[in-house]
């Protein structure tokens, strides 16, 4: 006996069911593999330091007013977000906070440090701050010239005493980045130990975390090893360095994994990720950069997870944005690589289609 459904015939009912459901597949979010790790923290910014770079949202977070610093905190917090990594807190010669050092940055919000510190501590944001940029940010001296140097001991004394009473400020950054080539400098460990141990005398408990590229080319033997012995830091946060073109999401696992096994051997320093989410729209630091797709970002994920306690990118800021954000920054195709992530960060890895 033929069946059929509303006058359609029952191959034919079939068949149409069929088709709905694989597009109703093809439009959801990639299952969540409980193995990939999400992103837990991000790079932070009031100013992007590479100015063609951030062309698109310097402009705008110039003129956040306070209250939109703290509605950003808290649509990273509702993103998942643990961690904000304050980049810098001086910049050109200019502070984002009141010091003899240099004169303040003009923004709408008059104290940005504390405010985004204030509201880290209501969404339970954990921020590490910035020792930097006390000189001229892209001059690799800068690690070794005495005058930046005082500059940069009195910034950390003066920071801790301004703002180390918010809980959220949980440990301190480095952000004169070190080339691994394939070994550290020793102007850059003499640099790491002298903040850091500045860092230790005013806020003990306070985490210490750097983030060097040259990720592709560290050697991980036993001279590196004595190396990270040798450095007073609780963090190494490695960047992946996929988006400025010197490594394909396709080699990335392979160096992390070698790094994992030389943090293995010197436990006091756990290995993160610091996998960036961006490509740049031409030249590689010289144009814009705009937000990759989620496609590629969960590929990096995936790459890395296996190796690593954490992941951060870089950065959420300007390459992120919920849709109908209070506080928008960025190119418009942001609010796509937010929700794609946002949709597969919410995904059952036991949803069946």
């Amino acid at each position: 006996m033929n069946g059929s459904v509303n006058g359609i015939g029952r191959r034919q009912f079939i068949s149409k069911l069929s088709a709905a459901t694989a597009a109703l597949g093809a439009s959801l979010p990639p299952m969540r593999d409980p193995k990939v790790k999400a992103i837990s923290g991000s790079w932070f910014e009031f100013q992007h330091h590479a100015t063609v770079e951030g062309v698109d949202w310097n402009p705008a977070c110039a003129c956040f007013s306070c209250a939109q610093w703290d509605a950003k905190i808290r649509e990273m917090s509702e993103a998942g977000l643990q961690y904000l990594v304050l980049m810098a807190t001086a910049l050109y010669y200019r502070a984002f906070y009141k010091t003899s050092t240099f004169p303040p940055w003009r923004l709408a919000c008059s104290d940005p440090i504390d405010t985004v510190l204030s509201a880290a501590d209501k969404y339970n944001v954990k921020f590490f701050i910035g020792g930097g940029f006390y000189g001229d940010w892209a001059d690799p001296k800068i690690v070794s010239d005495p005058i930046a140097a005082r500059k940069r001991l009195q910034a950390i004394e003066e920071l801790a005493k301004l703002y180390g009473h918010h809980r959220s400020f949980y440990g301190w950054y480095w952000p004169n980045e070190a080339f691994i080539n394939p070994y550290y400098s020793n102007e850059f460990i003499q640099y790491v130990n002298a903040c850091s141990k500045a860092a230790r005398q005013l806020m003990p408990g306070a985490r210490i975390l750097i983030a060097p590229y040259g990720t592709r080319v560290a050697a991980a033997d036993d001279k590196y090893v004595k190396q990270l012995e040798s450095m007073d830091v609780d963090i190494v946060a490695y960047q992946d360095e996929v988006g400025v073109r010197k490594s394909t999401v396709e080699e990335t696992a392979v160096f992390y994994e070698r790094l994992h096994k030389a943090h293995t051997r010197v436990p006091k320093a756990a290995i993160w990720a610091d996998v960036e989410i961006f490509e740049f729209e031409g030249e590689v630091y010289h144009s814009p950069v705009t937000s990759a797709s989620f496609d590629r970002v969960l590929r990096q994920l995936e790459a890395v997870s296996p190796w690593v306690d954490t992941v951060l990118v870089y950065q959420y800021l300007g390459l992120m944005n919920k849709p109908g954000s209070a506080a928008f920054a960025g190119p418009p195709e942001s609010t796509k690589l937010y929700t794609d992530y946002v949709r597969w960060l919410n995904s059952s890895h036991h949803r069946t289609a």
